[in-house]
Parts: structure tokens; C-alpha cells; sequence
């Protein structure tokens, strides 16, 4: 605790406490009143709230967002045929699988909360662990946390405007306000977020099954025409390859989403990996069968042309009720922002615990024992993130930083296999599977910028190690002017919130 008291300062921490006292009276009343079995007190930390079911929705529904519904167009644009577009669609799903698998073994053998953050920072030291959080906390999570609001914009607003796009400032100001709201849901409770997510999770699986069963009923009618010569015109281009991978693995990211809360695990040795086992290939099956669904209604052309997939797919086929897709796309993207909320309001909130963030970010709401001031963070970039907004050119660029990072987590996992060979690992994935996704991940990195080089992959190289900037003032070498400066600050923001450090569990 002397890191805190002693960058925090006693006072600022004590008059937290004693205010809250009498304010949060009702609590410590109810206690003296009761009989403590009748009513425990909280410790004040992140309580383990996520069973099996809310795990599978959390990655089932981050996963399934918007991407399934626009990327389509990406992965056939690249590959240039029908039957290397479901190929990727399917390696796609078998490499987030085996990805995934290296994260179980990661999850269960250093149960912190955080993503890759606490592996990195074990395999490789503080710097490479400070420069991810760095980077996703300040780019990563809030763009992508805009780019999947603004499809729900995008497809919420389409309705209202036949026969033409929505004005930008509308789809805009309708994402504001869904960061808006999901941030205020995950900051008042764990249970109502888990609740919001499973609900969504449901409707997206619903839709799914209605758009796969439509595709069925078609092909047993014979409506095989697109899928007969499907490998006609395909492209052999590597780097085309390599963004087709990029857009297919973009409808599978969220497939690492809960290692960035095993600490709120419930049983997290059995829960982690048997999530990772049935909710990934779930998901992997869903987007191969709603692509050969696609396909049995339009033409590869058609498909390209189209500008919502999935809506074009319902108003041909499921017409006096095709508003339903639109519907349950508007349903899929907004479950898909609150998971991807969930989870970056922990890497915050870890990244502040360990020191390589502000202070205020790692303390948690005392009455709910959340971590709002991470989350409220987060939203507040995301909102930032969503005035200058192009989908794609974020996506590919998005890709690149990510990439690097899933690749050295792999890397981490076969270091950790020479170095801390002491760690126990109830999950032990072959050492080949983590070797091949430090190559895919190199390819994935390396292909497109190869290809076509640009100068925004430089952009986004020197951005990730300008962090160093502020590594070596604030996180290295703790100036005291930098507490002087910050602590008057954490505190008025401390009893603005009712927020405090979260206390020591061990």
C-alpha cells in the first residue's frame, strides 16, 4: 500500500475515507445492525462477478459486432473470388482459435486482469509492458470502441433517411450518445453490464441463425450460381492476401477479451479456457455460414456494390419483414461496444495500478465497486476518437499496432517457457501453435506495409514509442514535482467520483 500512500499522500486518502463514512452510512449501520453473516462487507476491489455463461457472451459478443455485416465486402474485395473469400473467413477462425488457446495458457498461469499488459510486462519487463499500455489505452481501445459506435450509428439512422446516407453530424452525435450510455451502464454495476451483454449476445445469435436458415432454404431451392465457380479470378497477390486477412481477423478481434478480466473470474482455471473452446469456434462457424448465406443471394459484384450486406441480404430475401436486420445489426454493434467498454475500463484500471497511468485510474467507485474513472476515460477518448472518422483507413492501421502486440504475447509465452518454467500452467498449449502465431503475426505486420508502403504505418510506429517521452519522467524516475502537480488533482477528482485505491485482497 505504500505506493499509493506515499504517491497519493495519507491526507488526500484519509479525508477520502472519512467523508465517505457518514455518507455511505447506510452500509456500515446496516452492519452494526445486522449479524455480519446476514450481510459481509465488500472488500473494496473489482469482485468476481463473471461466471461461465457471462464469459462465452463477453467473447461471443465483442467478436460478433459490426464487422460480419461490413467487412464481408473487404475480404471478397482482396481475395477476389468466392472460394478464397470463405477460405480466409474459415483460417481466420482457426487462427483466432489458436491464438486464443495461447492466451488460456497465459490466463491461467498469471491470473492478473489486463489483456497481453501483465504477460508482457512479466516476459519482457516494464518498458514493452508500458509502451502496450500506452498504445492501447490511448489509441487502440477508444478507436475501436468509436469505429464499432459509429456502424451502430451508421445502421440505427439508415431507417430514417430512405434512399440516401444519414448526414455525417447525426450518425456522429448518435455514436456520442451510445458511448455516452454505455459508459454510464458499465460505471453503475458488473451484474447490469454482464446482464446488457448477454441480452445482446442472444439477439446477435438470433439474427444469425434467421440469416444461416434463409441461406439454407436457398441453396436446397438451387440458388447455387455464385458458389458453383468459386475459384474464378481469385487474386495472388500476398499483399492483397495479407489485408484480407487483416479485414477477416478485424470481424474475429475480441477473441483475447477475457484475459483483460481474470481477476473477476469466476473460477478462472476451468472458466477461461472452456470460454476460449466453445465460444471461438461458435463464432468461427456463424460468420462461414452467414457468408455462404450471403452468397446464395447475390453475386460476388452485387455483393461488392452493396453498401450494408446484411440489409441488402434481408430486403431480398426476407421482405415484408426485412427492417429486422437493420434491427438486430443496430442490437449486434451496441452489445459489441459494451463488451469492448468492459474490457478496456481493466487495462486502464491495471495500467494506473502498477503505475504507468495516473493514479485516478486505477481507483474504483466505493459504492460499486467499479472502475468508473478508467471507464469514464475511455469513453471520453472514444468521443474524441469519433470526430475525424473513416472506417477503413482506422481499421488497416488499427490492425497493425494490434498485431504486433498479439505477436510478442506469443513470444512472451515461449520466453515464459524457458525463463519461469517454475510457474504452474493448468493450461499447456504445444510450443508450435505460439510459434506460429509470432509468424502469422509478423506476416500480418509486415505484408501490407511491404506491399504498399505508407506513411501512416510510420506515423503509428513513431506514436507507440513517443510514450517513452513520458516513460522516463513520470514512470522511471518519479519526480516529485509530477506528485506535487497531481495529487491536489487526485483528490478533488476522488471525492468528485467517491472513488478509492482498491485495497490489497492477499
Amino acid at each position: 500500500m505504500s505506493e499509493y500512500s506515499i504517491h497519493q499522500g495519507d491526507m488526500a486518502e484519509g479525508s477520502m475515507r472519512k467523508r465517505k463514512e457518514p455518507q455511505n452510512g447506510c452500509i456500515d449501520h446496516s452492519v452494526d445492525s445486522q449479524t455480519t453473516e446476514e450481510q459481509p462487507v465488500r472488500a473494496t476491489v473489482l469482485q468476481k462477478e463473471v461466471g461461465l455463461v457471462s464469459g462465452i457472451s463477453l467473447i461471443v459478443g465483442t467478436m460478433i459486432g459490426s464487422g460480419i455485416f461490413i467487412s464481408p465486402k473487404a475480404v471478397l474485395l482482396y481475395t477476389g473470388a468466392v472460394g478464397p473469400c470463405l477460405l480466409v473467413w474459415a483460417a481466420c477462425g482457426v487462427l483466432a482459435t489458436l491464438g486464443a488457446l495461447c492466451y488460456a495458457e497465459l490466463g491461467t498461469m498469471i491470473t492478473k486482469s489486463g489483456g497481453e499488459y501483465p504477460y508482457l510486462m512479466e516476459a519482457f519487463g516494464s518498458i514493452l509492458a508500458y509502451l502496450y499500455s500506452w498504445t492501447t489505452v490511448m489509441v487502440l481501445k477508444p478507436s475501436s470502441f468509436a469505429i464499432i459506435t459509429l456502424s451502430f450509428a451508421e445502421y440505427a439512422s439508415t431507417p430514417f433517411y430512405p434512399g440516401c446516407t444519414p448526414p455525417v453530424v447525426v450518425t456522429k452525435c448518435l455514436s456520442a450518445a451510445a458511448i455516452l450510455l454505455i459508459v454510464i451502464v458499465n460505471c453503475s454495476s458488473v451484474k447490469l453490464a454482464n446482464y446488457v451483454q448477454i441480452f445482446f449476445t442472444v439477439a446477435k445469435l438470433l439474427i444469425i441463425l434467421v440469416i444461416v436458415g434463409a441461406g439454407i432454404v436457398l441453396l436446397a431451392q438451387g440458388n447455387t450460381e455464385t458458389l458453383s465457380n468459386a475459384f474464378e479470378g481469385s487474386s495472388t497477390s500476398v499483399g492483397a492476401i495479407g489485408l484480407a486477412f487483416y479485414n477477416g481477423l478485424w470481424a474475429y478481434d475480441g477473441w483475447n477479451q477475457l484475459n483483460f478480466i481474470t481477476e473477476e473470474l469466476k473460477d478462472p482455471y476451468r472458466n477461461l479456457p472452456l470460454a476460449i473452446l466453445i465460444g471461438i469456434p461458435l463464432v468461427s462457424v456463424c460468420y462461414v455460414l452467414v457468408n455462404v448465406a450471403y452468397f446464395t443471394v447475390m453475386t460476388t459484384t452485387e455483393l461488392l456494390m452493396s453498401p450494408a450486406v446484411a440489409v441488402t441480404f434481408g430486403d431480398r430475401v426476407l421482405y415484408p419483414v426485412s427492417w429486422v436486420i437493420p434491427l438486430f445489426v443496430v442490437f449486434s454493434t451496441f452489445g459489441s461496444a459494451n463488451g469492448s467498454c468492459f474490457t478496456a475500463g481493466r487495462l486502464t484500471y491495471v495500467a494506473g495500478r502498477e503505475g504507468h497511468m495516473v493514479k485516478i485510474l486505477s481507483y474504483i467507485s466505493l459504492k460499486r465497486c467499479t472502475p468508473s474513472p478508467a471507464l469514464i476515460f475511455n469513453g471520453i477518448l472514444a468521443i474524441f476518437y469519433i470526430i475525424p472518422a473513416d472506417i477503413n483507413t482506422l481499421i488497416n492501421y488499427f490492425s497493425f499496432a494490434q498485431w504486433l502486440f498479439y505477436g510478442l504475447t506469443a513470444l512472451a509465452l515461449i520466453v515464459m517457457r524457458f525463463t519461469r518454467k517454475e510457474l504452474h500452467r493448468p493450461v499447456k498449449v504445444p510450443i508450435v501453435v505460439a510459434g506460429l502465431m509470432v509468424l502469422v503475426s509478423c506476416y500480418l505486420v509486415l505484408a501490407p506495409i511491404i506491399d504498399k508502403p505508407e506513411l501512416e504505418y510510420l506515423y503509428c510506429t513513431i506514436f507507440i514509442l513517443s510514450g517513452l517521452i513520458l516513460y522516463y519522467p513520470f514512470v522511471h524516475r518519479k519526480f516529485s514535482w509530477t506528485r506535487t502537480f497531481m495529487r491536489p488533482i487526485t483528490m478533488h477528482l476522488q471525492l468528485l467520483m467517491e472513488v478509492v485505491p482498491p485495497e490489497k485482497t492477499e
